[in-house]
């Protein structure tokens, strides 16, 4: 799980420019003149003296010698140590595409730049990764407007008929008020301010975020759309209304309004964990790092028009700390994210950090602590801090947790859960859905099933009793980076010996793990767990379509080609709900 940037001994940079090396953009410099948010750019190299571990790295911006470094011991200053300070946004071995480099010393790369707030430059490294000298920097290439209002993420308000919008700009507020221009597709648009927020490096925890891998993230902008009317198209645009009296404006955009919650028509809402993120021009490549990230991406953006919403149950880039990752993340998903409410949790690759108020030590999210996502994305919580949250879309009604905050019995958390599950008014919305990032149900995972837990500790021991109350339809989980579904069980028995189609009462939850999202897989135990009716070792997610307010399919589809490998629908009627369950019953007399 390290980041393949970590790799890259920042520190350790020996200045050796060499007149016998030479790198070099082919073609212009000024890059996304008619708008584009990326371009493709072509390097020239020349080394006299090749070697199979010659690198480039990509930097923003481009004077990456100017960065800041944190305080030097006097042997540093003595030496000049360190030369460069901050990380790559990503970089590729020379021979990448052109395995006769050792031999000619002639090559060329061609690297995908998004639009990043800055200008770039290319550094040519010998020496490889743990001992790079620098032997030579190419000219600079920049965006004709950096500061361009970008990648805009679609989500869930706190009602039904609100939608946000969060986008990513260079401007602060000093320098423009930034606003959405939105209404019904082809009719009369209005404006909605946004709000704006940043984070700063002693916003972060720990390294590498608060040191290498930091980068300025920019500005970070919401506006809430509200009193949307149910199932309307509507188009928009990001905005900025500059102190000159100018206006820079962001491509059109469009979104299909949520329908009014209990309405009954056909409802797609996709769900997985663990997507991590890809590079398209096969950048950072040794690693392998997230390998089904494009796969899962690609797919659902050819199916876009028959999904209504993602929920990405934590690990979102893996950034691990490196913060210019959140930027290609939120660029690689914007097709998506533009489009449809794009919900997310949070994971351990997001908040886990020592002595930071996560229930779990460890050094998951590289000294992130949770701020990059929760600034960059919005969940409709009453503290984003705490990610715990309730959705509604139509039919469905879903409680999202946050397991690396304490979720046992007593806890705030806890009762929050509580409180999700009882608001579900069941005759509208009888979908019921639980969904976290860490396995609190059951998982035939290796490693669970070496520590004997099959979940994280603890977890069923204290929601089953919650799940099987208010008779939860399904819980998903991720983290585990594989696909498995659980027969409907509570107290770790199948009360169910279907395994297509369930009807009647709910009388225990099915439980799913669907963490393959993009990440490296995650091996199953070979002890045969009976609760198990199915698993995969693949990159897919799940889609649950709703018809009516009796009728769920549920699907499991494989990211390299859509297809459906596993489902079962489900249909009942409301008093299939009401019906008592064991340890779900409301408590009777004998009055009449």
């Amino acid at each position: 799980m390290e980041h393949p940037l970590s790799g890259i001994q920042i520190h350790n940079i020996v200045v050796a420019l060499s007149k016998s090396a030479s790198i070099k953009v082919d073609g212009p410099t000024l890059l996304g003149s008619k708008g584009e948010d990326f371009e493709w750019v072509t390097i020239n190299l020349r080394n006299a003296e090749p070697s199979q571990d010659d690198w480039v790295g990509v930097f923003s911006p481009a004077n990456f010698n100017e960065s800041i470094c944190p305080p030097q011991t006097s042997k540093e200053k003595q030496s000049g140590a360190p030369f460069i300070c901050t990380a790559p946004l990503k970089f590729k071995f020379a021979n990448y595409s052109n395995v006769k480099y050792t031999k000619t010393g002639k090559t060329s790369l061609k690297f995908r730049l998004i639009n990043q707030r800055g200008d770039f430059s290319f550094a040519f490294f010998s020496g490889g990764l743990e001992n790079p000298k620098l032997i030579g920097v190419s000219n600079f290439v920049a965006f004709a407007n950096p500061k361009a209002p970008l990648y805009p993420r679609l989500a869930l308000g706190k009602s039904w008929d609100i939608m946000t919008v969060t986008w990513t700009s260079g401007y602060n507020i000093d320098e423009a008020v930034p606003f959405v221009e939105w209404g019904w597709k082809g009719q009369v648009q209005q404006r909605s301010p946004a709000g704006t927020l940043t984070f700063h490096r002693n916003s972060m925890c720990g390294s590498p975020a608060r040191t290498v891998g930091w980068r300025d993230p920019g500005f970070i902008h919401t506006s809430f759309l509200k009193d949307l009317w149910p199932n309307v198209e509507y188009t928009y645009k990001l905005g900025h209304l500059i102190s000159d009296g100018s206006v820079v404006m962001s491509k059109q955009y469009s979104f299909k309004s949520p329908p009014f919650p209990g309405q009954e028509s056909l409802q797609r809402i996709v769900i997985f964990g663990d997507m991590g993120k890809q590079e398209r021009d096969g950048s950072n490549e040794y690693a392998d790092y997230q390998p089904g990230s494009l796969m899962t991406t690609d797919t659902l953006i050819k199916d876009l028009d028959n999904i209504d919403a993602v929920f990405l149950i934590g690990d979102l880039p893996y950034a691990n700390g490196y913060i210019s990752q959140w930027d290609q993340f939120t660029a690689q998903v914007e097709p998506v994210t533009s489009r449809v409410p794009f919900m997310i949790a949070s994971g351990n690759h997001e908040r886990t950090w020592e002595n930071s108020g996560s229930i779990y030590n460890g050094l998951d999210s590289g000294g992130e602590c949770g701020v990059p996502a929760e600034t960059l994305y919005y969940v409709p919580a009453e503290n984003r801090a705490k990610f715990w949250y309730a959705a509604d879309y139509g039919m469905f009604h879903f409680c999202i947790a946050d397991t690396e905050h304490d979720w046992r019995e007593g806890s705030e958390q806890y009762k929050f859960i509580e409180q999700c599950f009882a608001s579900a008014n069941r005759h509208k919305q009888p979908w019921l859905i639980f969904a976290a990032h860490r396995v609190l149900g059951y998982s035939s995972n290796e490693w669970y099933a070496n520590e004997g837990s099959f979940e994280e500790p603890m977890g069923r021991e204290h929601l089953q009793k919650l799940w099987q109350k208010y008779k939860v339809d399904m819980a998903f989980f991720g983290h585990v980076h594989n696909y498995e579904r659980v027969c409907p069980i509570y107290q770790n028995q199948c009360v169910s010996k279907e395994t297509s189609h369930y009807s009647g009462v709910v009388n225990g939850t099915i439980h799913v793990v669907v963490g393959g999202g993009g990440s490296h897989l995650s091996q199953f135990t070979t002890l045969n767990t009976r609760w198990s009716v199915f698993k995969d070792f693949d990159w897919g997610f799940v889609k649950l379509t709703a018809f009516n307010q009796s009728s769920l399919l549920f699907e499991y589809k494989k990211s390299k080609d859509g297809k459906v490998y596993d489902s079962f629908t489900i249909s009942r009627d409301y008093k299939d709900v009401l019906a008592c369950v064991h340890d779900g019953c409301e408590p009777t007399t004998l009055a009449n």
